[in-house]
Order: C-alpha cells, then structure tokens, then sequence
C-alpha cells in the first residue's frame, strides 16, 4: 500500500491509541498528521511528536479508503463448521503496535485456538506482561476473529504461562529482527 508522506490535516474528530502507552486519545479534525505505516487494516500516524494508532475504520479521516475486511478464502456454506484456517489467516492481519513489521502469528503470540460450535477462544500472550498496549491487541485479535465466516461468539484470553520468548517466534520473524 502506498500513502502520502507529506502533512495531511485530519478530515473529522477520530479515536486514536497512543502508542506505547496505549491510552485511548481523540484525534481532532484539523491537526496535522504523517501516515507512518498502514499494517492489518490500521494506521500508525506521527502526531505532534508522538505515535498513534487509528482503526481503519476511521481511514477516511486521513483521506485514506476504509480498507474491506479479507475474507477468507475457504469457500464457506451456512452451517458449516467454522474455519480454524479461516481463524489463523486473519490472526496473521494482527498486528503488535509496537512491532509493527510482525504479524502476531509470526511472532508466537497466539498459543490455543478452540472451537465449539461456532464459538471461538483464542489464548495469546504479549512479548512483555507489561505490554501497555495489551487492551489494544486483544481487541485487534478479537476483531479480526469476529471477519471468519460462520463466527458467533469471540473470546480472548490473555496468558503469560509460559512467557514469551524470542524461540517462539517464526524463522523469518527472528531474521527479520535480526535475531
């Protein structure tokens, strides 16, 4: 995806997300904005000296289009059991807002996924039981569950047993990160 790297001033009032902190902030229509990154449907913006995260359902405020959740590509009939695939596909759209450039499935976040019926547990960890941005992947994780096909109910529970470590990460996540 491309996006202007020039100041772009805010259409209309917006929710944000400061980051690290992950304190829920308003965006006010006028300030001036850098798209710094466009991952899993959100944006990260420079604001004022500071990072910010935005839904994309919110694009529209930064002139950008509100981008169509992907389906999955498992062709699915009503009544048909959900997806775990479907499930893990849009769990790699999900995005850490602190590192930005590995998706959460990448990164081993994810430990369980349960399915009953049409209901869906997913059991994840953070890099850090201090992650201030916790609230916000948990709903980032919740959300993109919720675009599966045939989904009811979305539950996310969030574990530190067993912590997070770098061996938990992906073979491409770690050459990534230089690791």
């Amino acid at each position: 995806m491309t996006f202007p790297t020039n100041v772009i001033t805010v259409a209309k009032d917006c929710d944000a997300v400061l980051i690290p902190s992950g304190d829920p902030i308003k965006l006010i229509k006028g300030t001036q904005v850098r798209i710094t990154q466009a991952l899993g449907g959100d944006y990260t913006l420079f604001v004022n000296g500071n990072l910010v995260k935005i839904s994309g359902r919110d694009a529209d405020a930064i002139g950008m289009k509100q981008e169509k959740s992907e389906k999955s590509e498992v062709n699915y009939k009503p009544g048909d059991p959900v997806s775990e695939e479907s499930v893990w596909e849009q769990l790699r759209t999900v995005y850490d807002p602190e590192i930005t450039s590995i998706n959460i499935f990448d990164l081993g976040l994810v430990y369980d996924i349960d399915i009953k019926d049409k209901d869906v547990t997913i059991t994840h960890t953070l890099t850090s039981m201090f992650c201030p941005m916790a609230d916000e992947i948990s709903a980032s994780i919740k959300q993109a569950v919720k675009n599966v096909e045939g989904v009811g109910e979305v539950k996310v529970k969030l574990t530190h047993t067993p912590p997070f470590t770098k061996e938990m990460m992906s073979e491409d996540a770690r050459l990534s990160l230089g690791l």
